[in-house]
């Protein structure tokens, strides 16, 4: 299959790939997007990522072929946790390819001069299309697609997915619906070992018929790590990560320093020594939420354990191969019930996962808020006109069928702020200017959508600092507010007191 999405890349067509975890994708559109490759300088493929810890781990592994096959190329990552001297380097002069977000590649949009950063670009990859395809950020990155093949109309676009149920949707979503050559998509023929077991309750009879913490199973589950090598123990949420981080420590003091708690909440450099250590096979276990179960390339890593319903056989699959992430090796996923009903529920997701019966992603249908945000966006980087805008956003899949009114009422709200709030000055973001070109004028307008860019929904988050200094992460400010001098809450593995 690597072979066959060189080929297509060679003769200019676009497409999907969708494989097995483990058995190649990365190399296959890299080496093809590497064949492509341009004498002169600048940005020449983007490499699209929804997740931080995903964008490091691709990066190392784009890296590893340039001294043999590119080696004046340079590969760069730009996402939240870039830090503002890289991000100023890049600023003066964008790398050969950019590993980034759907966030940070809008923000590169919004700037003055992002048409020449763009001049050269030939191949935009999209990892983990799956992850992105059935919710705003992948219309929001289908918007950002829109805008770069306008201006750059022979541009390859490639997906990568491992668990998709309608490739024939997500190929068009992709591609948009009136493509200028027809997309291809490859599946990859690798036959991987996928074992897919439930760890039993020591007495069923007495196990719990609700609750989600699983606690009764802890013992099971220290047996299961004991016998194994690396092994990662995937929950759903943040607190239940935190929770069976401390009840492992409890049960086995002496794994101190050789299990860790892996999320989103933690801090930068937390998160990346996690990583090195999986990697280098050094941590007996990690406990981890969905921040490592997308594409991350953990060799050492031979069982998953998955607390709790996987909420769907996507991400049950996904899951199963962070283990045996390599050809010839079997993947497996232990499931562990925290109650009766999900015993049920672990026999009906094995036997859909084995059967290859995945769910299919729907995109979002022309959502308005998206519209909006990007609207603004496109007018701070260089401005627009709206019929030329128009057909360019009805060229992305989700905006195909977009109504008139629908377009009407959109521009007119970031002009005048609608019909609701008109009568506010810091709605009228968008100008029109003489010649009809809508920009974003106030600088104060620019910084404040600047920081705020994006489609992801949360609370307002504040740092987590000792008091002699250092950082520990991030929490929900709703939470922090609840708490008085002298609570004690757990986080980053640690019980906290709060001071001030």
């Amino acid at each position: 299959f690597q072979r066959e999405v060189w080929a297509a890349m060679a003769q200019g067509r676009s497409g999907l790939l969708h494989a097995t975890t483990g058995s190649g994708k990365t190399y296959a559109v890299w080496l093809g997007a590497l064949a492509r490759q341009q004498p002169e300088a600048g940005l020449q493929v983007l490499w699209i990522t929804p997740m931080r810890a995903l964008a490091a781990d691709t990066t190392r592994a784009l890296q590893l072929p340039l001294p043999e096959l590119a080696p004046q190329w340079r590969v760069a990552q730009r996402t939240g946790d870039t830090p503002a001297a890289e991000r100023a380097r890049q600023d003066r002069r964008l790398p050969q390819a950019l590993v980034t977000t759907p966030e940070s590649l809008t923000l590169l949009l919004t700037r003055e001069r992002a048409r020449q950063d763009f001049a050269a670009l030939h191949t935009v990859i999209i990892d983990e299309w799956h992850e992105l395809l059935g919710n705003k950020r992948g219309v929001q990155l289908q918007l950002a697609l829109a805008r770069l093949r306008r201006w750059r109309p022979e541009l390859l676009c490639w997906g990568l997915s491992a668990t998709l149920g309608n490739l024939d949707e997500a190929l068009a979503a992709l591609l948009g619906p009136q493509p200028p050559r027809p997309g291809v998509t490859v599946r990859g023929r690798i036959d991987k070992a996928l074992v897919i077991d439930t760890l039993l309750p020591q007495d069923p009879g007495r196990f719990s018929w609700g609750g989600h913490l699983g606690t009764q199973m802890l013992q099971p589950v220290v047996r299961e790590i004991e016998a194994s090598g690396t092994t990662l123990v995937f929950t759903n949420v943040r607190s239940q990560a935190e929770t069976w981080y401390q009840l492992l420590l409890n049960a086995r003091p002496d794994w101190a320093g050789s299990i860790a708690l892996h999320h989103g909440s933690l801090d930068k450099s937390v998160r990346e020594w996690v990583e090195a250590g999986l990697k280098g096979g050094t941590l007996k276990a990690v406990v981890a939420t969905s921040s490592l179960d997308l594409g991350v390339d953990f060799l050492p890593v031979e069982r998953v354990l998955q607390i709790g319903s996987a909420k769907g056989v996507a991400r049950l699959l996904q899951r199963a191969g962070r283990s045996g992430h390599q050809p010839g090796r079997a993947s497996r996923v232990t499931l562990v019930p925290t109650n009766t009903l999900e015993l049920v529920e672990a026999v009906a997701a094995r036997r859909a996962a084995l059967a290859g019966r995945v769910e299919a992603r729907q995109a979002p249908g022309a959502p308005l808020d998206v519209l909006v945000q990007h609207l603004v966006s496109m007018a701070l980087g260089g401005g627009f006109f709206a019929d030329e805008m128009r057909s360019e956003v009805r060229s992305s899949w989700s905006y195909r069928d977009l109504s008139d009114e629908a377009w009407a009422w959109a521009l007119d709200f970031v002009v005048r702020g609608g019909d609701s709030l008109r009568a506010y000055p810091e709605y009228r973001r968008v100008v029109v200017q003489p010649d009809g070109r809508h920009v974003v004028s106030d600088r104060g307008i620019a910084l404040r959508h600047r920081l705020q860019v994006g489609t992801i929904v949360a609370d307002a988050s504040m740092q987590v600092k000792w008091l002699s200094g250092g950082t520990l992460g991030s929490v929900e400010e709703s939470f922090i507010a609840r708490l008085k001098a002298g609570d004690c809450f757990v986080f980053g593995g640690r019980v906290l007191e709060y001071v001030r």
